[in-house]
Formats: C-alpha cells, structure tokens, sequence
C-alpha cells in the first residue's frame, strides 16, 4: 500500500498594522507567511539603518584610541599611565552605558531611541575637537571628554536588542552578526581614516580637531534616516521582570564570563593596538600616503569586524558553543605567538600574528553572542532552543540578556588597556600581560567545552 503526503498548505499571514509614530502591531517573526509577505524586507530596512547608526558609535568609541598616539606631536605631554587611562576610559563609561541602554528600546521603541542615541554623539565629538585644539588643556577635562565617548559604546546594546525581535531565531545569527560587524567596523574606519585626516596639508602642525568634527555630519544622517527608515515594535517589551529573570539565570552570568573573553579581546586590542605598535616599532607606527600618513592598526579592528558575522552564520549552521571552542584555542595561539615572536623584532610577524587573534575573537564573538538567545529558549522549555525561539517572555528575557551579556563584554575594553599599561611600566614591555590573557583563555576554553558538553548529553546543540 502506498500512501501520498500531501505539503500543508501554506497559511495566511497574520495582519500588521502601522500606526502614527512609525509603530508596528502584530509583529511575530516567527510567522513564515507573514515573513514573507512582509517582515523580511522590514526587517532588513530596520537593520541596515541599525548597523548605521551602531557604526558611528563604535567610531566615537574608538576616536580616543588613535587620536592619544598623535597628542605628544601636538605638544600635549602626559605619562604612560595618562595615556593608558584616556585610551580606556571610553570603554569603561561605554560598558557600564550598555545597561540602561538595553531597556531603553523597550521603553521608548527601536526607532526613536536610534534617533536620540545617534544625536549624543555629537557631543563627544565636538567636546574631542575643543580639548584637542589647545595642548594646554588639562589632563582632566581631556579624560572626562574621552569619557563621554563612551555614548558610543552604548549604542551596542540597545540596537543588538531591537535588531532581535526583528528576526526569526533560524537568522539571529547572521543578523545579530552582521549587526554587530558593521558596528564593529566603526572601530577600524576611525584608526583608519583619522590618521589621514589630521595630517592632510598639515605641514609640521597636525589638524587634530578633524578627528572629531569629520563624522557630525554623518551622525546627521543616522538620525534622519532612523527618523524617516525605522520603525517600533509594539511587543518589543523587556520589562523589569524580564530584566530581573535574566539576571537570576545562570546562564546570563555564563555568557557574560564568555563574551568578556572574546567581544572583550576585540574592543580591548582594538583599543590599545594602535599604541602598542607605536611603543614597540615605532618606524612602523605611521606610513605616508601622498601627504598625509596611515597607521595600519585598523587592520586588527578590520579582519576582526568581519569575520563576526560568519562567526555567527557558522553558530547557526554548528553551535555557537563549538566555533566559540576554536576561537579561544586559536586565541590562546595567537597571543602565544606574540609573545613568542617579540623578541625578533619582526614588525609584520608582529602583524600577523595579532591579526590572528583579532580574526579568531571576531569570530567568537558572533558565535558566543549566538548562544544567548538559544540558552534562554532552552531555559523556556523549548525543544531546540537553537532553532525555536520559545514565548514572547522568553524572547523579552533573552533581549534583555543580549544587552546585559554586551555590557560585560564591552569591559574588557578597559581591563586589557590597564593590564597592559600595568605590564610596560612594571615590566618595561607587553609580553607578561599578554601571557595573563592567554592563562585567562585557557580558562574560557574549559567553561566553553563544559557547556558544549552539557548540550550535548540533552540532545542539543548548543
């Protein structure tokens, strides 16, 4: 006997309605039909607008980390320790900004909180052109200017949380990847192109001030085309008790511990890369370019941004647990290598290997970011929690969990700064602060195996 199978026939989209304000009723990404029909080309407009505007605040995050290793040539003279804090201070305030940012989405909606996000800005920006101008300025005012920086790096959170109700959890990966890669980009724009600017036409006196007045009216743009392009999700709501049961979950604090190790490594050698190369080879700190000088720091930032996002499309296809396994074994190596490698005083050995690392933590950071949301399903009940993204409260935890994992993250971008800085003035180099990191992956490691493990023995993948 032979029987036919016959495919069900595919349902009617549920209804969105649009109301003033660019507000969205009846979104469920979930939903195929009305994936099709209409959420996808939504949910992509609402991305690119996203990585935009995260784009710029990884550029004013990052603008203090080139600009310090130019202030000595404008006549600005401040110690090792100054440096190492003006370079870190950025990513301490951006971190701990990171928090409220991630409840700001639910309370205000994805599109208007882009709007104001974006608008702060211009203040770091502005504030950055007016200390730079006089070398006269005092260390204070210049470390509470590259503080307000950290409105950059706030951005992160409250967008990587609304581009996740966008997005059914068969595409979170590649779309939180490349969310996030595009903001990450911002980091290697910034180490690129403001080496070039400030020394264009400068003649013996550099135009510092530019580092910081190019990107307004860029940030311009971002809050005029969130304002027109973007839209709010009527059940995007991560309330307090959301809030609160992510934080009573252990695998919040799990993930947290992961991703400091790996988004940390990216924002932390992003940071300090620059000075690192300057202090080690400085012949090889600047190149010229007709007239104006490149640093190719932005390197480390560049191979690192965009390996996230195929970090993230290999979580969704193998696990995140497993790619996040090879990236701190590859992690581990590279700065190995570093060490190793140091004493031959090979600039483009020394190149190499940090690109490596920056590739690898690129990477894990796309494919440990790609486990939260699956570990938070699970956590709901469930059966596959990497392909099924459980109840609405289950999806309001996990978004909350998103921001909150990000802001821990985002303080390695201060602890490896200061570590470093601790290593060259108690050591006179970098190579014991670089092995303390690669202690601190060979940690991670085991942790990452023990939750592959544990999926594992359930039939999951993690």
């Amino acid at each position: 006997m032979t029987s036919t199978v016959t495919a069900p026939a595919e349902t009617a989209p549920s209804a969105l309605a649009f109301r003033p304000g660019r507000w969205i009723d009846g979104w469920n990404a979930e939903d195929l039909a009305q994936w099709k029909a209409e959420g996808a080309g939504i949910a992509q407009r609402n991305l690119r607008w996203s990585i935009f505007a995260e784009f710029l605040g990884f550029v004013v995050w990052q603008l203090w980390s080139i600009v310090v290793v130019s202030l000595p040539a404008a006549g600005f003279h401040f110690g090792t320790s100054q440096i190492f804090w003006l370079i870190s201070m950025p990513s301490l305030v951006g971190a701990t900004l990171r928090f409220p940012y991630t409840f700001m989405v639910p309370k205000f909606g994805g599109r208007n909180w882009t709007i104001v996000s974006a608008a702060l800005l211009l203040i770091p920006t502005i504030g950055l052109a007016v200390c730079v101008s006089n070398p006269h300025t005092p260390f204070g005012v210049m470390l509470l200017v590259a503080a307000l920086a950290g409105f950059g790096g706030g951005n992160f959170a409250s967008s990587m949380a609304n581009i996740t109700f966008f997005y059914p959890q068969r595409k979170k990966g590649w779309a939180l990847g490349l969310n996030a890669a595009g903001g990450n980009l911002g980091a290697a724009v910034a180490q690129f192109a403001v080496p070039l600017v400030i020394t264009i036409g400068a003649g013996a006196t550099l135009q510092l001030p530019l580092a910081g007045l190019i990107w307004i009216p860029l940030i311009v743009v971002a809050i005029v085309g969130a304002w027109r392009r973007m839209d709010n999700l009527s059940h995007a709501r991560a309330d307090v008790k959301a809030s609160l049961a992510a934080l009573r979950a252990p695998e919040l604090w799990l993930m947290a511990l992961l991703y400091i190790g790996t988004f940390g490594s990216f924002i932390g050698f992003s940071s300090v890369f620059p000075k690192l190369i300057a202090d080690q080879f400085p012949a090889f700190s600047t190149f010229p370019v007709g007239g104006a000088t490149l640093s190719l720091a932005f390197l480390g930032a560049l191979v690192g941004s965009l390996a996230r996002p195929f970090g993230g499309r290999l979580a969704d296809r193998f696990g995140g647990s497993t790619i996040t396994i090879v990236a701190f074994v590859v992690m581990a190596l590279g700065a190995t290598a570093v060490i190793l490698t140091l004493p031959l005083d090979s600039f483009w050995l020394f190149l190499g290997c940090f690109l490596v690392l920056f590739i690898a933590s690129g990477a894990g950071n796309g494919a440990t970011y790609r486990m939260i949301p699956t570990l938070f399903a699970l956590r709901s009940g469930a059966g596959d929690g990497h392909r099924q993204a459980g109840d609405v409260p289950a999806q309001r935890t996990a978004a909350a969990a998103l921001g909150i994992v990000s802001a821990f993250g985002a303080y390695g971008g201060f602890v490896i700064p200061q570590v470093l800085g601790l290593s060259k003035s108690t050591t006179g180099g970098y190579a014991a602060g670089l092995g303390w990191f690669v202690a601190a992956y060979a940690v991670l490691l085991a942790v990452t195996i023990a939750v592959a493990v544990h999926g594992r023995r359930r039939g999951v993948r993690i």
